[in-house]
């Protein structure tokens, strides 16, 4: 079994995120006391004014990121690219799921207890890292194409291996993990490049292996507001807003897609969809 204090020789580099400089970015120099950055950052969070992602100069593994990406996902200010928001945004955002997203990872990690080697892909501040070390897996990985977050995670959870990158293009040899889970990240890539994250997945993973996944649920973006009230009270109302209220371009793709065929397409069966409200769970298995 890998300890978690090792990396095999063909892993993916995984830097010391803690120590390691990185650019400030744009919203890193607002003045929130001034009112004209007040008005900036305000028309950026209530998704009156949205630009495409700028990153700085001498930005690590700013090439390898692809434009999809590049956007400002839940009207975060340039998106996963400041180190002042990104920190904020790994707290907050359990905040506003009511704490669905903490509750998801400790079910998601709580499926992979005790295995040897488990990779979270978009893993973001790494707190699903956190939770799979403390049920016992050793060897974690996370990787994300933030190197923001990324240094957030590192701080958190040294004792897990933090690489920058996209699971569409992990660099990790085959059948390389147990498992691998990816929370609120499938619902956030077009359609093109979510066939090749599951066609990577399917590769890195040991015969056998598990991808969970964790994504929001179809009903609060397709069922009126009167039906989520009969069904779910207040939380019904506040789901179906906030799901039309944050900016996810492709979402409504991804509800559409057909998971048992996509699956299939690339050796793997879907062996559980659970929708439930605000979260949808899937299990995939490599056969």
């Amino acid at each position: 079994m890998e300890d978690a204090n090792t990396r095999m020789t063909n892993d993916p580099p995984a830097p010391d995120w803690a120590s390691l400089a990185l650019p400030d970015t744009w919203p890193d120099s607002l003045r929130l006391w001034h009112p004209r950055d007040l008005w900036r950052f305000i028309r950026h969070v209530t998704g009156g004014e949205r630009i495409p992602v700028l990153l700085p100069e001498g930005l690590p593994g700013a090439d390898a990121i692809p434009k999809y990406i590049l956007q400002e996902f839940h009207n975060l200010p340039n998106g996963n690219y400041s180190r002042r928001f990104t920190r904020g945004y790994i707290t907050g955002f359990n905040r506003v799921m009511l704490n669905h997203i903490h509750r998801a990872h400790e079910l998601m990690a709580e499926r992979f207890a005790g295995m040897a080697s488990v990779l979270d892909a978009g893993c973001g501040g790494g707190h699903l890292c956190g939770q799979l070390r403390a049920r016992g897996v050793r060897d974690v990985w996370g990787i994300d194409p933030s190197p923001y977050l990324l240094q957030h995670a590192g701080t958190d959870w040294p004792q897990v291996h933090f690489t920058h990158g996209v699971i569409e293009r992990s660099g990790f040899a085959d059948q390389r993990f147990d498992g691998i889970t990816a929370c609120f990240l499938f619902h956030e890539m077009p359609p093109k490049y979510l066939e090749q994250a599951v066609a990577e997945c399917a590769r890195i993973l040991k015969p056998g292996g598990m991808l969970a996944i964790c994504e929001p649920s179809p009903l609060q973006a397709t069922r009126g507001a009167g039906q989520l009230w009969r069904e779910h009270g207040w939380q019904g109302l506040y789901f179906y807003w906030l799901a039309r209220f944050v900016h996810e371009p492709f979402l409504m793709a991804w509800h559409k897609l057909d998971l048992a065929a996509l699956f299939a397409r690339h050796g793997m069966v879907l062996e559980e969809d659970a929708i439930g409200m605000p979260m949808r769970h899937i299990l995939a298995r490599k056969v």
